[in-house]
């Protein structure tokens, strides 16, 4: 069950330690909102960047120490924050130093090779309670989900854990290792691989699409190419971990893949009526049950954030195939998912995707649009081409389990896109701010007084 927690802590406990290993994006965001909470932290990184961090927390009541080790032995809750294909690895290292009767958890986005790091390495008389903000170090943590994992725990350790963690003020829930990983990959894997191809298609077409005119059509367009951007502008061991150390994502993006190349095959064999039929049945069996609910986003709030100078008016739009969207829902249904049943895990990501696939399969008309483009307009072929090659590709290189290569497929499209990366992360910014300040505002106005 999904909780918010008080933001207000009783301050008779608060002489506990918090150590955080690994002070990237996320292991900043963690000692400044932690210590900032009145707790006393201190932390570190790889040793040739001890000086530096020294010098940028100098000031603050964040302690910079040298190493894993030191941190370890004076900490009383230790906070992994780590790739994840690095976890066991740092682990062994320095989980022997742990402070007797510690608590240590992680942050990394995949548990499994987490936990079996600490069962490892970690003395026995240690406790293991994990945690994962599902949200980037540059979104807002108030409201976002924020999962606590009591793996090796008592009732005190896990009242501890949550009364620390509660300075996010986000909304915490507790699941166990496994559930946090198939869940995460129900509602991220996918989403990353949808993004991740989109932005390879356009990149093999020599195409920034908001200068492209079938694409400055505001709405649905904005959200593809800001997330797109979004996804970019992050580290590619952000999306890497997720998908290749969690069998379930691998699966997945493996079946994702496949619905978009047999979507495709029937979009250039003309097959309309199967095409048609496939579609209906996939939008019926994962949208069937909240047909009357509200929709999760709306036009009059995306219009307003496009990296194009120019927005051509809505009657004038051009109709887009959406082939990404359509093999989302079609994929969801092969695999048996229904993606409202794991909101309590969203992404903002996740919640801006299951907004605009929602959008499309929730207007007859506009699906029928995505339906009759797909058979007869030639427009967006070479764009939907490409991608059926990028989403496949893509899932070789998770299926294959190489990070290296993964790094050089991200980075090569990632160096495509950086001159626009600021203005997108800005913008995609303000519309994810803007769609969750609507979302609570709508909340407040449904609850009862």
């Amino acid at each position: 069950m999904s909780t918010e927690i008080p933001v207000a802590l009783p301050m008779d406990s608060q002489d506990a330690t918090v150590g955080i290993i690994g002070m990237g994006d996320m292991g900043r965001l963690y000692a400044k909102k932690i210590s900032a909470a009145g707790w006393k932290v201190t932390a570190c990184d790889r040793p040739d960047k001890y000086e530096n961090l020294k010098a940028e927390f100098q000031g603050s009541s964040v302690t910079i120490l040298e190493n894993g080790h030191l941190v370890s032995r004076c900490s009383d809750y230790i906070i992994y924050s780590v790739e994840a294909e690095n976890i066991d690895a740092v682990v062994k290292l320095y989980g022997p130093s742990t402070k007797m009767g510690a608590i240590v958890g992680g942050q990394t986005s995949c548990k499994a090779p987490e936990i079996a790091a600490f069962e490892r390495h970690l003395p026995k008389d240690v406790e293991i309670i994990s945690c994962h903000s599902l949200h980037g170090p540059k979104v807002d943590s108030r409201g976002q989900p924020l999962v606590i994992i009591p793996h090796r725990a008592t009732p005190e350790g896990t009242a501890l854990i949550t009364r620390i963690l509660s300075c996010f003020r986000s909304k915490t829930v507790q699941l166990s290792a496994q559930e946090h990983d198939r869940i995460t990959a129900d509602t991220q894997a996918v989403t990353h691989a949808a993004f991740l191809s989109m932005g390879t298609a356009w990149h093999a077409n020599a195409q920034f699409p908001w200068e492209v005119e079938r694409y400055n059509a505001g709405g649905i367009e904005n959200v593809k190419i800001n997330i797109m951007m979004r996804i970019y502008s992050n580290k590619w061991h952000v999306y890497a971990g997720l998908a290749i150390l969690n069998p379930a994502a691998r699966d997945q993006i493996r079946a994702y893949a496949e619905s978009v190349t047999e979507l495709f095959k029937l979009m250039i064999s003309h097959k309309k009526q199967e095409f048609s039929d496939r579609i209906i049945a996939a939008g019926t069996a994962v949208f069937g049950r909240h047909r009357g609910s509200p929709l999760l986003l709306r036009d009059d709030i995306l219009d307003q954030y496009s990296l194009s100078s120019t927005q051509i008016p809505k009657s004038e739009r051009r109709p887009n195939s959406h082939l990404s969207l359509l093999a989302m829902v079609d994929c969801w249904w092969k695999l048996g998912i229904v993606p409202y049943d794991h909101m309590i895990c969203e992404t903002p990501l996740f919640r801006l995707w299951l907004g605009v696939v929602e959008y499309v399969y929730r207007d007859r008309r506009l699906l029928e649009e995505c339906i009759e483009t797909a058979m007869e307009d030639d427009i967006f072929r070479m764009d939907d081409i490409e991608f059926t090659f990028a989403a496949r590709g893509w899932s070789d290189a998770v299926s294959f389990g190489d990070f290296e290569s993964y790094r050089k497929r991200f980075e090569k499209v990632q160096t495509y896109f950086a001159p626009r990366v600021a203005e997108a992360t800005r913008l995609g910014n303000e519309m994810i701010a803007k769609i969750f300040e609507k979302t609570r505002d709508e909340t407040s106005e449904e609850a009862p007084a």
